[in-house]
């Protein structure tokens, strides 16, 4: 008997095995036009010593959604939950919860987006695999800081990130008058 799915996936996404044995991605099974809501997840909500005990799966599928807050699959087997990281990602958040298409997504295209736009934390670290051009290499819970990216991503980050973002940019506007 298959898993109860918690999360919306468009329907012109597909989870889909990966090169790498082991590993899942989900991938455009047609265009997919910039703005379109591709997921929005469903799930239980802990605190960060909560999160910290649980199994590494549930850890590296969980979402950091607020500073303390955050969102852990209640299934193993929802699609929904395979996004994986790049450095040039075609998705970015409109909601602590949701991802959008950040620009058009061709046909077969794996989508995914740069976990910087949500996290804030040291339990998702690791050595990055995307191979983009502009991979950072090593991917760290403090990548939302870099100004670069604070840049590409405006707008797309999650809002707990955006607002300190905004803050950030808000005071050192005031320090300059």
């Amino acid at each position: 008997m298959a898993s109860e799915i918690y999360s919306y996936l468009h329907p012109a996404i597909e989870l889909r095995a990966l090169r790498q044995k082991g590993r899942f991605g989900l991938f455009a099974t047609q265009e997919i036009p910039p703005g379109t809501l591709l997921t929005m997840w469903g799930g239980k909500v802990v605190n960060s010593q909560a999160y910290a005990q649980l199994s590494p799966f549930l850890r590296t599928h969980g979402l950091q959604i607020e500073d303390d807050l955050f969102q852990v699959p209640l299934s193993p087997d929802d699609p929904a939950d395979f996004f994986n990281h790049s450095c040039n990602p075609n998705a970015g958040f409109n909601s602590p919860i949701s991802l959008v298409s950040m620009r058009e997504i061709c046909e077969g295209e794996e989508v995914c987006f740069d976990y910087a736009m949500s996290e804030d934390n040291h339990f998702d670290e690791f050595t990055c695999q995307c191979a983009a051009i502009c991979c950072r290499g090593e991917i760290t819970g403090k990548d939302w800081l870099l100004p670069e990216l604070q840049n590409r991503y405006n707008g797309f980050f999650s809002p707990y990130l955006q607002r300190r973002i905004d803050g950030q940019s808000d005071s050192a506007k005031k320090e300059s008058n």
